[in-house]
């Protein structure tokens, strides 16, 4: 099977504003009296249009997930999180439905090590006329270790991860997203950056459409290993390790499971 590649301007990239790695320079997503190509507005919540088109054949559009620059999915407050994932799932599908695009991604980009250049939170919606992610991506890479699961929605651990070592994975009927579902996810981003290891400063979230499913995979982030980039080799971790943060989840999901019914 021929490889589905994106093509990518480098000269666009270059003009890009980077707040990540420059702490002085102006965050663009605050001035909201200078953003353009704004498609809707909900609360403090933007979609629009990226400014820096940098994929050829591609509809780039980003989603502003809140008005508060320093702020992170850990820190809003319950109804903001669900009114976000609401938003962001709606607009995904409003895309797809267009039929213009081979396939539509929705992803997030957290930190130093994940891949993004604007620390203001937000959101990436994605159309690619040419290349379809159901092609690179199977069910077995949603699979593996049940973590916990309530209320329609499940928690897993990958025993076949795309990157390698730990990606979690949350799964819910595509008929049915409940409000469970950005509940479960917030309290895995809380995991991820103030649990799962005391180096976790960056994390991706993807979202994919599967088997009637929707699945967000939360991947914790450092630098790549080598044995991916060169050999395409994942790698996962040793069982005794996969045990303990499986009870350490567990413990906070039961925890958040047990508040919902005081």
């Amino acid at each position: 099977m021929e490889q589905q590649q994106l093509f990518f301007s480098s000269d666009i990239s270059s003009q890009k504003p980077n707040t990540i790695r420059n702490k002085s320079t102006d965050c663009p997503f605050c001035r909201t009296e200078d953003l353009e190509g704004i498609l809707e507005r909900e609360g403090n919540i933007i979609w629009l249009m990226n400014k820096y088109p940098t994929l050829k054949d591609a509809h780039q559009t980003v989603i502003i997930e809140t008005d508060e620059c320093t702020s992170d999915m850990r820190h809003y407050s319950t109804s903001h999180m669900r009114n976000l994932m609401r938003f962001c799932l709606t607009k995904w599908q409003e895309v797809e439905a267009t039929g213009s695009y081979q396939s539509v991604i929705l992803f997030k980009n957290h930190g130093p090590y994940s891949g993004g250049s604007i620390s203001h939170p937000h959101l990436q919606i994605i159309g690619m006329k040419d290349v379809d992610y159901h092609q690179n991506i199977t069910m077995a890479n949603f699979e593996g270790t049940n973590v916990f699961t309530h209320k329609g929605v499940e928690l897993t651990v990958s025993a076949y991860p795309i990157i390698g070592f730990t990606e979690f994975n949350l799964l819910v009927s595509a008929d049915k997203p409940s409000d469970t579902f950005p509940d479960m996810l917030q309290v895995l981003v809380r995991y991820i950056l103030d649990g799962f290891h005391k180096a976790c400063n960056s994390f991706n979230l993807f979202f994919y459409r599967f088997n009637d499913k929707i699945i967000c995979k939360a991947i914790p982030r450092f630098v790549v290993s080598p044995l991916f980039v060169g050999y395409k080799i994942p790698q996962v971790l040793m069982d005794k390790e996969l045990i303990r943060m499986t009870k350490d989840l567990s413990a906070l999901y039961s925890a958040y499971a047990r508040s919902e019914n005081p």
